[in-house]
């Protein structure tokens, strides 16, 4: 002869209570998604985690080239005449975000803002003049002391 030690619903709540606490457990193993930045042209869009990313704090500079170096896993294609818009979290924002070209500093200041619009040609040149057919495009959140994250796309040239 057995005997029930719990009845029906209370067995059903002890499973719902066990199940909870184990998908609980599963989340807190996770790691928190970095930041995404995003990259659209016309009605195509990719978006990226960052490839280098420390919870918001300053890469080590033993880091830093490894991270700049790092290849674009994510492309787009682009006409020379097409606008390529930039946009970032907020909190990348908030800290300040610059464009590299090439794995160098494209430009002087951290940018301020979520959002930006840049014409495709200003990407396919190189420093020598020579045209080029693709591009890395990186982005770096930094408050111009320090680099806190890094994003990497591929502009294609369209044929």
């Amino acid at each position: 002869m057995t005997v029930a030690f719990f009845s029906g619903s209370r067995r059903r709540a002890a499973v719902a209570l066990g199940a909870v606490s184990a998908g609980l457990l599963v989340l807190s193993a996770c790691d928190k998604p970095t930041p995404i930045a995003t990259v659209t042209v016309g009605s195509d869009s990719i978006h990226s985690e960052a490839a280098c990313y420390n919870n918001g704090d300053a890469i080590k500079e033993s880091q830093i080239q490894q991270c700049l170096n790092k290849k674009a896993e994510k492309s787009i294609t682009v006409a020379m005449d097409d606008k390529i818009r930039f946009g970032v979290d907020p909190e990348i924002a908030d800290n300040g975000w610059t464009i590299f070209l090439g794995g160098q500093q494209a430009e002087p200041e951290p940018y301020k803002k979520t959002y930006r619009t840049i014409p495709a040609s200003a990407f396919f040149s190189s420093q020598t003049g020579e045209a080029t057919d693709k591009t890395q495009v990186t982005i770096v959140e930094n408050t111009g002391k320090k680099l806190t994250g890094v994003w990497h796309f591929q502009l294609k040239k369209e044929s």
